[in-house]
């Protein structure tokens, strides 16, 4: 397989060229607006195929494209994650198109009420620079599965992904089926400005809401996955080195550059010594060594996030934080293979404790109650993931109840992602609308009820001159008396 050529850095796609690929996608649906399964299995196998057959060409561009990402973590994350996404809509996507049998109302029995799922049309996907491939085809998956045409927006600073990924795509799809735009436009509002029949947008909070306002120029329903800090909570009957270990796992994996990522631990008080030990322990165990000779450790993707990482690690220092770096670290010569930072002594006014990190700082945050946990969690924007290491259902259940997150893994970080039989997707100020599995294939159609009169109910006996008995009858029957006082 031939390694994929990037577009040149000064390439640009025109507004025109963007809309009569749009048109033509539109114009396409319109002749075939509702594939079969056949057909939808088919293009699934497809991409499953390729990814498989492309695998050594995306794993090498990611790296290209980070300056340093390991083989193995690309594989494992984008593509094998990408897989089982495709696996699951193959096996499930002739159930889901099935017309979906409901119940009538008492009145209008022996008629018939069903659900069908019918594709939206054409479907715009954004896509982020964290996980391109993953972020890329999952959307894309859940849209072919749902029938429908596709516009995949890649991220400008992932070239060499972007070649591959559209070599990849091009090589089974007709532009009026799938395309991808790995280029710069002129223009960046010029696609989100595209009436879409459904946007999907994976990015910051800030992005999301200009996104939000130019689909609703068009009316265009969006589904928002917008990240957020996720907490992980560290139950004080827990093994602290079992919850460092996993945390730190979540932490440094592609240098934190994860939108479910833990964002920051809260810790009991009286363990906070020994989890920030355990923390440096485990980083150590995962990647021996210098970073500067470690190829299992992602880089920072470029030197402008790394310039907003060090500014994050400077504001905390500057108002009385305690910074711990996991490995030697110089700045001026590692450079964008930056190692985890520990971060304690926080306070509320510092940024890292406001913003979204997604990079490898940890901040560590003490506590002495549960309640004090829910409360600090809950005075925060809603996250798009919750983290609980905790051995006692009860804990776990007054936190599952009483906080908000759009998922949650329990005694370890992120593994609710990749599990695409349940929905993925925020809340509040983490996103909404979900995507993967079943819930994914609906997100993306349209739920489109159908009554059928039987040919001899007597639908008539609701039509005026209003008073008959069957009507006096239905009223008294589900209304009841009316209050006469009143």
């Amino acid at each position: 397989m031939t390694e994929a050529t990037p577009a040149s850095d000064s390439q640009t796609l025109s507004i025109e060229r963007i809309q009569a690929v749009f048109q033509a996608q539109k114009s396409a649906f319109d002749k075939a607006p509702y594939p079969s399964a056949l057909q939808r299995r088919q293009q699934l196998k497809a991409i499953k195929k390729q990814i498989s057959r492309y695998q050594d060409v995306l794993a090498h561009a990611m790296h290209q494209d980070f300056g340093c990402r390991s083989h193995a973590e690309s594989k494992m994350l984008d593509l094998l994650g990408s897989t089982l996404e495709a696996n699951h809509a193959i096996s499930h996507v002739k159930h889901w198109m099935k017309p979906s049998r409901r119940g009538t109302e008492l009145l209008f029995l022996t008629n018939k009420l069903e659900v069908r799922y019918q594709p939206k049309g054409v479907v715009g996907v954004i896509v982020p620079w964290n996980f391109p491939v993953y972020l890329a085809l999952g959307p894309l998956i859940a849209a072919i599965a749902a029938g429908n045409r596709v516009m995949v927006k890649m991220p400008e600073i992932t070239p060499h992904t972007n070649a591959a990924l559209e070599k990849m795509l091009t090589d089974i799809f007709s532009e009026d089926e799938v395309f991808l735009i790995g280029e710069e436009l002129r223009t960046p509002g010029d696609f989100t400005a595209l009436p879409f029949d459904h946007l999907i947008f994976t990015g910051s909070p800030a992005v999301g809401k200009i996104v939000m306002r130019q689909a609703a120029d068009n009316l265009t329903p969006v589904t928002l996955e917008l990240g957020g800090k996720s907490p992980a909570v560290v139950s004080r009957h827990y093994p602290i080195a079992d919850a460092a270990k996993r945390i730190t796992h979540g932490k440094a994996t592609n240098a934190g550059q994860i939108c479910v990522s833990p964002d920051y631990a809260l810790v009991p008080r009286e363990s906070m010594g020994a989890f920030v030990e355990a923390v440096q322990a485990s980083y150590a165990q995962l990647f021996k060594g210098s970073v500067r000779d470690n190829h299992d450790y992602t880089w920072i993707i470029n030197d402008r996030h790394l310039a907003r990482i060090q500014e994050l690690l400077a504001d905390a220092v500057s108002k009385g934080a305690t910074v711990v770096a996991c490995a030697a670290y110089d700045s001026a010569q590692d450079r964008r293979n930056m190692p985890l930072h520990v971060v304690t002594d926080c306070t509320h006014d510092m940024r890292i404790m406001q913003e979204e990190i997604f990079g490898p700082v940890l901040p560590v945050v003490s506590y002495d109650t549960a309640q004090e946990v829910i409360a600090f969690i809950n005075a925060r924007a809603r996250p798009l993931a919750l983290y609980c290491f905790s051995h006692n259902q009860a804990e776990r259940r007054q936190l599952l109840e009483q906080t908000h997150s759009g998922g949650v893994t329990i005694n370890d970080w992120g593994w609710h992602v990749v599990n695409h039989d349940a929905p993925f997707g925020g809340v509040g100020n983490s996103g909404m609308g979900t995507y993967h599995g079943e819930e994914g294939f609906c997100e993306l159609s349209h739920a489109k009820t159908v009554f059928k009169r039987h040919r001899f109910f007597p639908i008539g006996l609701f039509y005026p001159p209003y008073g008959n008995f069957v009507q006096r009858l239905a009223l008294r029957l589900f209304l009841g008396s009316a209050d006469p006082k009143l």
